[in-house]
């Protein structure tokens, strides 16, 4: 199951949102949820004129463990005031996706 969310920023806080989830947040996961279907991340980032836009991947073994680490409303985004602080704007809401097929990092094969 991968929850996809995106958030935007000024080119100035790219960096720094970046850091964040890189060396805060998804580590941070990583200790707290890796045993409860966490299975890690996927970030992509796209330049748009002086707006950067992130697209994080977060990976859970089902949508049961994605309820255990957002709540009830899992579709709802978790956002620190960290995050919030750096962004710009955010979608309001998270989508879910079941993995239908990849052939990246050694993940077998889906359908």
């Amino acid at each position: 199951m991968c929850r996809v969310w995106h958030g935007w920023t000024t080119v100035g806080h790219a960096q720094r949102y970046d850091d964040y989830l890189q060396k805060e947040l998804f580590p941070h996961l990583d200790r707290e949820l890796r045993l409860h279907g966490y299975r890690g991340y996927q970030l992509l980032r796209l330049i748009r004129g002086e707006e950067v836009e992130f697209m994080t991947m977060l990976w859970f073994d089902s949508i049961e463990d994605v309820r255990s680490f957002a709540g009830e409303n899992y579709e709802t985004p978790v956002i620190s005031e960290k995050a919030r602080s750096l962004l710009a704007h955010f979608a309001d809401r998270a989508d879910h996706y079941q993995l239908s097929g990849s052939n990246l990092f050694g993940v077998p094969k889906v359908g």
